[in-house]
């Protein structure tokens, strides 16, 4: 399984930027953090924005101003997702501390910690209907709980290798993971039961298949290495994945047929994302750039650029005008697309 490594960041101190690049959109730099940024997110009402990182801490920032509103503290090893509850009154994070934790958007004092991961805690997320969280670790070991009592709930799933992220559908019932086995399985999120893998049926080269240039009815069908992330589209029907040595994908939740692939970053791609209407697709790579996909097409529509180093997460903000990126070089950027 792939570590998080630690990276060396200055520490700035001017909390945001407000900057116009030739040829791309304006976007907010986000400075603060002084370690790597995994992930950032927008709140569900698209004024807030929740990041994690290297540094320990969670900070939460106005997504208009860029101003830091809040700083998470309290785990005790580098934390590595962070995600608002559905109604954005609540966060929750997880670390290599072994816990994941929820958080008082409102004060930014912890509330609970869930415990009983018996390694790092990679990712977590709330149901849509912000009951529950599911959370994912290098235990192998998928685990639920409940919000407001903290309690683990009795749907265990033991994985047969780590998994690195773990998404709900939109209606709740099914749950989609990302592997370093190499697959993607969509589960009953109820029973716990499996109920499709999205996994290789034939392969090219690693090279063939990191970079463009082979003709598109010659791809492999399916990832080649490790998945790094999956996530469904609004209507539940698809899922979009992510994979280290190979290209972003988008898969029939339902068939589990492989539909199209999103050959264009020139390094392994970290993230990948649906707007909230569907018909656009954002990537974070290790090319150091973001790009926006049409959905129905595999083109590419738009490339962010800018940041210093790996951008290794990317979302959509909910009326899908906006895109917030986190990097390695330990920033987040809101790029505005309109």
């Amino acid at each position: 399984m792939r570590c998080f490594c630690v990276a060396i960041v200055l520490l700035f101190p001017v909390h945001y930027l407000q900057l116009q690049a030739a040829d791309a959109p304006a976007f907010t730099e986000l400075k603060g953090h002084t370690g790597y940024v995994a992930t950032a997110a927008f709140s569900p009402d698209g004024k807030k924005i929740v990041t994690a990182s290297s540094d320990r801490t969670a900070r939460i920032w106005d997504a208009e101003s860029g101003k830091e509103l809040h700083k998470l503290v309290g785990h005790t090893n580098k934390v590595l997702s962070a995600a608002f509850s559905p109604d954005g009154k609540k966060v929750v994070t997880t670390s290599w501390d072994r816990t994941a934790r929820i958080w008082d958007v409102e004060s930014g004092k912890e509330l609970r910690q869930l415990m009983g991961h018996t390694g790092g805690v990679l990712f977590a997320t709330f149901s849509p209907d912000g009951s529950k969280i599911v959370s994912t670790g290098n235990d192998n070991i998928i685990r639920m709980w409940d919000v407001e009592s903290g309690e683990e709930l009795p749907r265990v799933i033991a994985y047969t290798s780590g998994v690195f992220s773990v998404a709900f559908s939109p209606d709740g019932k099914r749950i989609v993971t990302a592997s370093v086995d190499r697959t993607t399985r969509i589960w009953d999120a109820e029973s716990g039961s499996e109920l499709r893998t999205l996994q290789l049926h034939t392969g090219l080269t690693r090279s063939a298949i990191r970079f463009p240039g082979v003709p598109a009815d010659q791809w492999q069908r399916g990832h080649f290495h490790s998945v790094r992330t999956a996530a469904f589209s609004p209507e539940g029907t698809k899922v979009v994945t992510a994979s280290f040595g190979d290209v972003p994908r988008i898969w029939n939740a339902e068939s589990g047929e492989d539909l199209r692939q999103l050959a264009g970053h020139t390094n392994d791609v970290w993230a990948a994302a649906f707007s909230p209407d569907g018909k656009t697709i954002v990537t974070a790579s290790l090319d150091r750039t973001a790009k926006i996909w049409d959905a129905e097409s595999g083109e590419v529509l738009r490339t962010l650029a800018g940041h210093t180093n790996w951008v290794i997460s990317a979302a959509f903000s909910p009326n899908g005008k906006k895109i917030v990126t986190a990097s390695w070089d330990g920033t987040a950027r809101i790029w505005t697309l309109e």
